[in-house]
């Protein structure tokens, strides 16, 4: 009955998804634009890192891409808790886990879509990656997506207003960004900032994405990686099923 139900929620959304094409394109074009007009300047600059400056700068994009996306997710959840949507639903037999994991797998999908366009296009201005490499990759944005996805969706059930919401999950995402190194690896910052970095778990996906772009897969970056993917995602989805139980819509 589990998987029936997800089947289901996530059919109802994935085709709401499908329906707005435009949605789709849109939620790609920020990494595109730091494809476009930041990935040029960092061509032939000592990055520190193996690879070339295409082999950074794309897995921190692919991370940037499942970490914005993701996080505001929740607004719908918000929508619908205002048109009576969510408590129609709560009302029915459907398990709750497969009303949390429908949405987050639609989530899921999305992205890796908008992924997948990504790296063609950074295959066009010079990216050249293992294709094993670049299936991590999405299997790294695909578990970071569900993970937030989750938590975005968490927060908004306990949330009434998007005036409320925006702010939390900007002052949430921003820090994210910068300590996570997602633009540029965090070596080449002071060893205080870099210490620092350590702290969030997102550096610890970029790392693991990176590694796998440049053809190496048994690296410590790799094991932190997977370890932090798998953790954040069984805590969140946990987190998101036990809000959507409890939580008044």
């Amino acid at each position: 009955m589990l998987l029936h139900d997800t089947a289901l929620i996530y059919g109802r959304y994935l085709r709401q998804s499908l329906r707005s094409r435009f949605a789709l394109l849109f939620g790609v074009l920020m990494p595109l634009l730091y494809l476009l007009f930041f990935g040029p300047l960092l061509t032939d600059l000592p990055l520190g890192e193996r690879g070339s400056s295409w082999q950074v700068l794309v897995p921190g994009l692919l991370c940037q891409l499942g970490l914005f996306g993701a996080s505001f997710a929740g607004f719908a959840i918000i929508i619908e808790k205002g048109q009576g949507v969510v408590e129609r639903m709560r009302v029915t037999p459907v398990s709750r886990l497969a009303l949390l994991l429908g949405r987050v797998l639609r989530e899921a999908t999305v992205f890796v879509f908008q992924a997948v366009l990504l790296v063609l296009a950074a295959m066009a201005m010079g990216l050249r990656a293992p294709l094993a490499g670049v299936l991590i990759g999405f299997g790294f944005v695909a578990l970071l997506t569900v993970s937030l996805a989750a938590l975005s969706y968490a927060l908004a059930m306990k949330l009434s207003t998007p005036q409320g919401f925006g702010p939390a999950i900007n002052a949430l995402t921003m820090p994210s960004m910068l300590l996570s190194g997602l633009m540029l690896p965090m070596s080449l910052g002071p060893a205080w900032l870099d210490v620092l970095s350590h702290l969030m778990p997102f550096r610890y996906l970029v790392d693991a994405v990176r590694d796998a772009y440049v053809g190496t897969y048994a690296t410590a970056h790799m094991l932190y990686g997977v370890l932090v993917a798998v953790g954040l995602t069984a805590v969140s989805v946990t987190v998101g099923t036990r809000v959507f139980r409890t939580a008044g819509a």
